[in-house]
């Protein structure tokens, strides 16, 4: 079912990527501070590094600092860095930074974890709270789902690795994704790109910004379509699955009624439109591991429908199959205001935000033509509203400091649905009466709403005191307090009338329903909760261009609200804290004139109480899968990483990041039992590996351009970029199942193009996973003994054409 590149393509991409990796220093030309492309380790240009000493970012700390005299692990990928790879969602910046991990079912069921921590498994609860924390302009967006659109006119992403709970709070025992895009410009300046590419992948973008009051008032409005139609077929409805298309549009508007004020206004809407999730077969287990025959796996089930025939389970066959409606729709809007006024000596800063989240899915849960799970979904409707208020000191004092408060509020509306077909009795409960189970299931459909509320108000302050010139002690405090309350209820939407039964049998039926999904009277749970969060650091600049750092961090994350059909052995739908104990030790340095930049950092945090989703089987009902939120009592991330760039000259440069993880489970003896493990109820996963992590991931780079002379009275320089991504395996399942465990694999993705010095003009040619490597994003092994996995893209090439001016 693939769309094959013609040979001279492939050859041509080929071609590109070669040049990207060896092409010679001697191919001199200019530009190479405008083709600088800062990766994870803040790469900097040689004109940059001579000139201005370094990368200025203002996120991390809250005020402009340069990159390298951060006390902090921290990745920068700037808007060159992005346009030159193509990179323009979440997943595919992951590529760029080792120790980032994002991997999704679909958008709202979302992992994103940094250094192993944050969410392990892709299933969510609205009731549960990621522990990385993502920002765009200064804004938290309070659900995983908002990070899944495409990002839209962007100035640089910082990635900020471990706890960051005193200046970001909410949610950061992880780490922060923060997110700038371009202001708007007084000067007159647009930028439009158009790219086409095979599987019908089309994509425009665009940016104008102008002074509408000269001196007063400019405005920005940028917006992007994405589309593709889908790398999957499903031969039930002989139709293309996950395909997508994306709509993005923001607008801005900067107001400076004076020199030292600044307001900025911004709007945006994005929509996803998807026929996704087309889960594909990948294996099929009759046996359990031990080789006890698994009663009425998946095998013995299907068997029983005349005329059904297995599907395939060579899932890059790319072939699935599902009987009912699919979907993975959403929009997400806001508008946020920021106020910036110099003081003089320090600078005010207030950030005021509201955003919308709507989400509607559907699934065919059974993954199959027949007709056994036809509804398994969970809408959203989220709405949040944050204000932030925050003074920093201007310049370099003894004493500098940012003080500020937050406020935030967030409501999270969900209205579940779980509904059974005409295959369901057969499937589940063959040896039942078929008058009865079909009386049961067929038709039998169940609603739930469920409604998490979050209050949160914080207090903060950080201090950076410079002891000597070279040494700085930095300490910061953030008090946080928090009210979440929540309910839940889940009622009978439609089912057969059994009226006509006798009062025993009535029972009987009603007794397998709510063995299913049964009806659940309305709950109502609520808590408060007071923390403190806080960090020492201490940095010592040994030379000018070598910092040396040790940092310590105490860390919170606010309990969490099971709101879902809860196991009867949980009797309190609240889940405790988390507390976060980290050591970081790091160094960062520039040598060669500046040309080359290398750092490296170790960790170590620790994390009681880990709060995450659980998948398992109800005991006393293996027919039933559960899915809720749980604590574990403790896990451990401890590792090392690194970040290497070399500017050989002005044309030729190569960049290069790793990270070794050992994200364990410390303590954690009553685990959900693996679906191929027999006769156990409770499993040991104390010292194993969380899943979502890869021990080990790398990224390799290089970036190279050569002159061609003049084309119209303009520079002409040939470029070309090629980088290579590797993760080693990890598993996807909350039971660390054999079945589930994911095959490391590595990307190669390449680009070659040409381009006047002014940007006027820029055509190039792209490849995207350019060896065509065959890779899964998750795996989820049933009880049944089947295995349904999601697979990653295949070799995708195409054309873009830029201009600006």
């Amino acid at each position: 079912m693939k769309n094959v590149p013609n040979t001279v393509s492939t050859a041509l991409l080929a071609s590109a990527s070669a040049l990207a990796l060896f092409a010679s220093p001697a191919f001199a030309a200019n530009g190479a501070a405008e083709e600088q492309a800062s990766s994870s380790a803040a790469t900097l240009a040689p004109s940059d590094a001579a000139d201005e000493g370094g990368i200025v970012v203002t996120g991390s700390r809250r005020r402009e600092e340069n990159v390298q005299d951060i006390p902090l692990a921290v990745s920068v990928v700037s808007a060159a860095a992005l346009e030159k790879r193509g990179d323009y969602t979440l997943g595919q910046i992951q590529q760029q930074v080792p120790s980032l991990q994002v991997f999704s079912f679909n958008p709202r069921n979302t992992n994103i974890n940094i250094r192993g921590l944050g969410s392990n498994v892709s299933l969510t609860n609205d009731g549960l709270e990621n522990g990385v924390g993502f920002y765009i302009d200064n804004v938290y967006y309070g659900r995983v789902g908002l990070t899944q659109f495409d990002l839209v006119d962007l100035e640089s992403i910082e990635v900020l690795r471990g706890p960051q709970g005193t200046l970001f709070g909410k949610n950061t025992t992880s780490g922060v994704i923060n997110i700038t895009s371009r202001k708007p410009s007084f000067d007159p300046e647009a930028s439009f790109e158009a790219s086409v590419g095979n599987y019908g992948y089309h994509q425009i973008r665009g940016s104008v910004s102008s002074a509408v009051i000269k001196d007063l008032l400019a405005v920005r409005v940028s917006g992007a379509i994405s589309q593709n139609d889908g790398f999957v077929y499903n031969k039930t409805t002989a139709s293309r699955a996950q395909d997508y298309r994306n709509e993005s549009i923001r607008a801005q508007a900067l107001f400076t009624p004076s020199s030292n004020l600044e307001v900025r206004v911004i709007g945006d809407y994005s929509r996803q439109r998807q026929h996704n999730v087309l889960n594909l077969f990948v294996a099929n287990h009759t046996t359990y591991a031990d080789g006890t025959r698994i009663a009425n796996n998946f095998t013995d089930r299907t068997s029983r429908f005349a005329g059904y025939t297995l599907p395939s389970f060579n899932a890059f066959d790319r072939v699935g199959e599902a009987d009912s409606h699919y979907q993975a729709n959403m929009a997400g809007y806001g508008v946020s205001g920021q106020v910036d006024w110099d003081l003089g000596g320090a600078a005010l800063t207030s950030i005021t935000a509201y955003r919308w989240w709507d989400w509607d899915p559907a699934n065919d849960a059974d993954n199959t033509s027949l007709p056994v799970i036809v509804k398994a979904q969970q809408a959203n409707r989220q709405r949040q509203f944050s204000q932030e208020i925050r003074l920093a000191s201007k310049g370099t004092n003894t004493f500098d400091y940012v003080v500020g408060a937050y406020y935030f509020w967030q409501t999270v509306r969900g209205y579940g649905a779980t509904g059974y077909g005409s295959a369901a009795p057969t499937w589940f409960i063959p040896t039942v009466a078929k008058a009865v189970a079909n009386a049961a299931l067929n038709g039998y459909e169940v609603n739930s709403y469920s409604e998490p509320q979050t209050r949160t108000i914080a207090a903060f302050g950080q201090t950076d005191w410079h002891v000597t010139p070279s040494l700085t002690l930095t300490t910061g405090l953030r008090f946080t307090h928090e009210e979440k309350k929540g309910k839940f209820q889940q009622w009978v939407a439609s089912a057969a009338n059994i009226s006509a039964f006798p009062a025993a049998v009535q029972a009987a039926i009603l007794g397998i329903r709510a063995n299913f999904n049964k009806v659940v009277p309305l709950y109502k749970t609520s808590f408060n909760d007071d923390s403190l969060s806080g960090l020492a650091s201490l940095s010592w600049k040994v030379a000018p261009d070598v910092l040396l750092y040790g940092t310590y961090a105490r860390g919170n994350k606010s309990g969490g609200l099971n709101l879902t059909q809860l196991p009867a052995s949980i009797t309190d739908p609240t889940v405790r804290p988390e507390k976060v104990n980290s050591f970081e030790a790091g160094f960062k340095s520039q040598f060669w004139d500046r040309r080359a930049t290398f750092n490296a950092a170790a960790f170590l945090t620790e994390i009681s109480d880990y709060q995450t989703a659980i998948t398992d089987v109800d005991p006393a009902n293996p027919l039933v899968t559960r899915q809720y939120i749980a604590n574990i009592p403790k896990v451990r991330s401890k590792g090392v990483e690194g970040d290497f760039n070399l500017a050989l000259s002005q044309h030729f440069q190569v960049n290069a990041s790793a990270s070794y993880t050992e994200a364990t489970y410390v303590r954690y003896t009553n685990a959900p039992v693996a679906p191929e493990q027999h006769g156990i109820v409770n499993q040991d996963l104390s010292g194993e590996q969380l899943p979502g992590v890869p021990k080990f991931a790398y990224t390799l780079g290089a970036d190279a351009n050569a002159p061609l002379g003049e084309l119209g009275g303009r520079e002409l320089s040939i470029y070309a970029h090629a980088d290579w991504s590797y993760r080693t395996h990890f598993n996807t399942s909350s039971s660390n199942s054999a079945w589930a465990d994911v095959a490391g694999y590595g990307l190669l993705n390449g680009r070659i193009g040409f381009k006047t010095a002014d940007g006027l003009w820029d055509a190039s040619i792209w490849a995207r996973n350019l060896l065509d490597k065959n890779y899964y994003l998750s795996l989820s092994a049933a009880t049944t003994g089947v295995v349904t996995g999601q697979v990653g893209e295949p070799r995708t090439i195409g054309a873009t054409l830029r201009t600006k001016f």
